[in-house]
C-alpha cells in the first residue's frame, strides 16, 4: 500500500514582536532640527554638587581642582538619525517569492504622537510609544540629556557600565573585526586619523589620574538616572579594581556596595611571570541597598567540584577516587555523590551520640535528638573521631550563584579584542530587572 504523501508547509514562520506599553518624550529627528525651539536648542548647564567632606576618599592629581566647583554638564538635545524597527529586520531576512496584498509599511512610524504637525514638532512636551535607542556621543552628555531633557532621571532600573580599564594609554585600538591582535606602540594598530589620536591623548594626558576623573563624573550622573530599587554594574580589570571600588564607594556610599563578582574571561594557558590572569570583575552597587531589586537566577546540575564521597544503594561509602574508578569501569553503577559538611558548632554544649555502636562526643549544630534523627536517616558520615553531615547533591538539583562566575566563558563568539561575553551581561540583567524595566549601557563597550 502506497504511503500517503504529505505536503510540507512552505509558508512563512510567524514572528511576533514585543511592544512596550511605556511612553517616552517626543524626540526631534535630524531632519526636524530647525523646528526645535530656541529654548530647547540652546544648551543649559546641569550642576551636580561635589561633596569634599566625604571620608574616606581616594585622592588623585587634579581632583582638588575639580572639587572647587560643581560638576557642570551641558544639557543638549539628542537628534534621531535613523529609526530601525526590529520586526523589519526579521521580515527582511527571507526571500519574498510572492507579493503580499495590503502589506503595511514596515518602516511606518507608529509613534503614538498627535496627528497635528505643530504638536508633533513640539518636542519634549508629548509622550510617544517607547522605542529602544542606540546613541552616538559622549556618555556624560548623553546621560545628562536623558536625565534632564527626556525625563528619565530616577527611571533606569539597571546600568551596565563597561568603561575603558584605565590601562595602556597609547591610543591604539582594534581597527578591523578581522584582526583581533592589537599591540600598543605598533604603527599599524594606530588610527590613520590624527585628530582622533590628538583627542585621545588629550583625554588621557594624565594617565590614571585623567581616567579616575573621567570615571567619577560619569558614575555621578549614572546614579541620578537610577530608580531607588536600581543597580549599577561596573566592569573592570584587576589592575584598577581597587581604585574604581574606592570611587564607587565615594559616589554611592560604601553602605550600598552589594558584591564584587569575578568572572572568567579566558582559560589562557600562556605562561606568566607570576600568575596567569583569567578573570575580570564586576562591582555591583545599589542606589539604595535595602531596596535593591534582586531576582536570584538558579543553576541546574551537579557541581562535581563539591563531591567528596559516593554511596551505593546499600549505604556503603566510597571515597571520591574509589567511586570514580567504579563508575569508569561500570557507568551504570548506582552511586550517589555527596559532600561531607561540618557539624561542629563550638558555642553549643557537648552532647554524646552513639552511631553503629561507637560513641562520639562533640559540640554539634543540633540537639541530641536531632543527631539521632540524622543517624536514622543515614545522613551521618563517620570519620576517625568526629561525625560529618552527608549533603547529597541530589537534595538540591538547583542552586544559586556565588560571586565567582566560571561558567560564562565560551558562551558566545568574541569578535572584538575587549568584547565582553554576553552571558555576563545577561546574568546581571536577569538578577536585577523584570520584563519592561529600563536598562542603560552608557558605553556599549566602546568607552
Amino acid at each position: 500500500m502506497a504511503r500517503k504523501r504529505t505536503t510540507k508547509n512552505n509558508g512563512p514562520t510567524p514572528v511576533e514582536s514585543l511592544r512596550h506599553k511605556d511612553k517616552r518624550k517626543n524626540i526631534p529627528t535630524e531632519e526636524l532640527r530647525d523646528f526645535v525651539s530656541e529654548d530647547e536648542h540652546a544648551p543649559k548647564t546641569m550642576l551636580y554638587p561635589r561633596d569634599p567632606s566625604l571620608d574616606p576618599q581616594l585622592v588623585w592629581k587634579g581632583k582638588d581642582e575639580q572639587d572647587q566647583t560643581d560638576l557642570a554638564v551641558p544639557v543638549v538635545p539628542i537628534y534621531i538619525q535613523e529609526k530601525i524597527h526590529p520586526r523589519a529586520l526579521i521580515d527582511a531576512l527571507p526571500r519574498i517569492e510572492q507579493p503580499c496584498e495590503n502589506q503595511l509599511n514596515l518602516f511606518a512610524d507608529f509613534n503614538g504622537l498627535p496627528d497635528e504637525f505643530d504638536q508633533r514638532v513640539d518636542f519634549y512636551q508629548h509622550d510617544g510609544h517607547w522605542s529602544n535607542r542606540m546613541i552616538l556621543g559622549d556618555s556624560l552628555l548623553v546621560m545628562t540629556s536623558l536625565a534632564e531633557k527626556e525625563g528619565l532621571k530616577g527611571k533606569v532600573q539597571t546600568t551596565y557600565f563597561d568603561p575603558p580599564y584605565g590601562i595602556k594609554f597609547s591610543s591604539n585600538w582594534q581597527v578591523s573585526t578581522r584582526k583581533r591582535e592589537v599591540k600598543d606602540g605598533k604603527a599599524e594598530d594606530a588610527t590613520r586619523q590624527p585628530e582622533q589620536v590628538r583627542a585621545f591623548r588629550d583625554t588621557w594626558k594624565l594617565g590614571i589620574h585623567s581616567y579616575l576623573s573621567y570615571l567619577r563624573d560619569r558614575i555621578v550622573v549614572a546614579r541620578e538616572l537610577l530608580t531607588e530599587t536600581g543597580s549599577v554594574f561596573v566592569q573592570i580589570g584587576d589592575e584598577n579594581v581597587h581604585l574604581v571600588r574606592c570611587v564607587m564607594d565615594e559616589v554611592f556610599g560604601s553602605e550600598n556596595f552589594i558584591s564584587q563578582i569575578a568572572f572568567t574571561k579566558t582559560r589562557s594557558l600562556v605562561a606568566s611571570e607570576f600568575l596567569t590572569t583569567t578573570a575580570d570583575f564586576l562591582l555591583w552597587y545599589g542606589k539604595t541597598r535595602e531596596l535593591t531589586k534582586i531576582r536570584k537566577p538558579l543553576k541546574h546540575g551537579e557541581n562535581i567540584d563539591l563531591i567528596s564521597h559516593y554511596q551505593d544503594d546499600k549505604g556503603k561509602v566510597f571515597t571520591r577516587t574509589e567511586g570514580e574508578k567504579i563508575l569508569s569501569s561500570d557507568p551504570t553503577a548506582k552511586l550517589k555523590p555527596f559532600m561531607s559538611d561540618n557539624l561542629i558548632r563550638n558555642a553549643n554544649p557537648e552532647i554524646e551520640v552513639i552511631v553503629n555502636g561507637k560513641k562520639y562526643v562533640g559540640r554539634y549544630r543540633t540537639t541530641q535528638q536531632g543527631m539521632r534523627q540524622l543517624a536514622l536517616a543515614g545522613r551521618l558520615l563517620e570519620t576517625q573521631n568526629q561525625l560529618r553531615y552527608k549533603f547529597f547533591l541530589s537534595d538540591y538539583p538547583v542552586s544559586t550563584y556565588s560571586n565567582v562566575w566560571d561558567d560564562v566563558i565560551g558562551a558566545s563568539d568574541i569578535i572584538y579584542v575587549v568584547q565582553t561575553n554576553t552571558k555576563v551581561i545577561e546574568r546581571c540583567l536577569l538578577m536585577t530587572t523584570d520584563p519592561g524595566d529600563l536598562v542603560l549601557d552608557p558605553t556599549c563597550g566602546s568607552g
